[in-house]
């Protein structure tokens, strides 16, 4: 259940369309839906006001199926994360509704916003971090964000990021991806304003050792303004940079917004 539902709900109850039994029934599922393997967090959508997600290994398809199928009525879309083919398989078979991004192991269930807000840039090092690039990219796009790509950018041609200058400069936020010695985010970092969610990838040679490289080369990068997520998580760095990009206004509450409005409407009718 999203606000609109909820303010709907509540609106029918007071003019009578609604029997307070009926809504009962209805808000009774709001904390969670117990499905006996998973416990479905169906307020979250209210409290974060963001697409929801399933990160796939572990479960079955079957689990996954039901557990998005509960999710769905929260009016936001749903992202299937790590979906290899059988679930990609199922989740196309249960909903009309969904896509499979099989470049970046993504289900995505329902429309994506149709109004994209502010500005982020999602910037690979090389061609080998596409996926994971994707993978924060569509995440970002499912909150609402206007999301550029600008792929195989890195340091081993720095001549290439030159080109993204406009970019660089009116992004809100940046995620950064990077395998090899990961040195790309502080570069970037170096170059704008906005903040820079490096995220280390497991491509890379022997000493990289499955992404600890570069991670360690982000946590220590000398330019200030870069923020890193755990490796390979582009859906981390996905949701952050849609969260910072949607700016303060996006995280008030209804009440702190009316109460405002409230405030300026009294100050309107004051005498000087």
């Amino acid at each position: 259940m999203n606000e609109e539902a909820l303010d709907r709900l509540l609106r029918d109850v007071r003019a009578g369309r609604t029997t307070i039994e009926a809504a009962l029934a209805a808000l009774r599922w709001l904390p969670f839906a117990d499905l006996g393997f998973a416990k479905v967090d169906t307020h979250r959508l209210l409290r974060r006001r963001a697409a929801e997600a399933v990160y796939c290994p572990g479960k079955t398809a079957e689990q996954i199926i039901r557990i998005a199928d509960t999710l769905r009525g929260a009016g936001a879309p749903v992202l299937l994360t790590r979906a290899g083919p059988e679930v990609a398989a199922a989740a196309l078979a249960a909903f009309p509704d969904a896509r499979h991004v099989a470049g970046a192991s993504l289900v995505v269930i329902g429309a994506l916003p149709e109004r994209r807000i502010g500005s982020v840039g999602v910037l690979t090092g090389g061609t080998g971090d596409l996926a994971v690039a994707e993978e924060a990219a569509w995440t970002a796009e499912a909150m609402g964000a206007s999301v550029t790509r600008a792929y195989d950018v890195g340091v081993a041609g720095l001549h290439r990021l030159g080109a993204q200058r406009d970019l660089l400069q009116r992004a809100r936020a940046l995620v950064v991806v990077a395998g090899m010695d990961g040195a790309l985010p502080a570069v970037v970092a170096g170059l704008t304003r906005a903040p820079v969610i490096g995220v280390p990838t497991s491509v890379g040679y022997g000493a990289h050792f499955g992404g600890i490289a570069p991670l360690l080369t982000m946590l220590n990068a000398c330019a200030p303004g870069v923020a890193v997520v755990n490796i390979d998580n582009g859906f981390g760095a996905g949701y952050l940079a849609a969260v910072i990009n949607a700016g303060p206004e996006a995280r008030r509450s209804p009440e702190e917004v009316s109460g405002e409005t409230a405030l300026c409407d009294d100050d309107a009718h004051r005498l000087p």
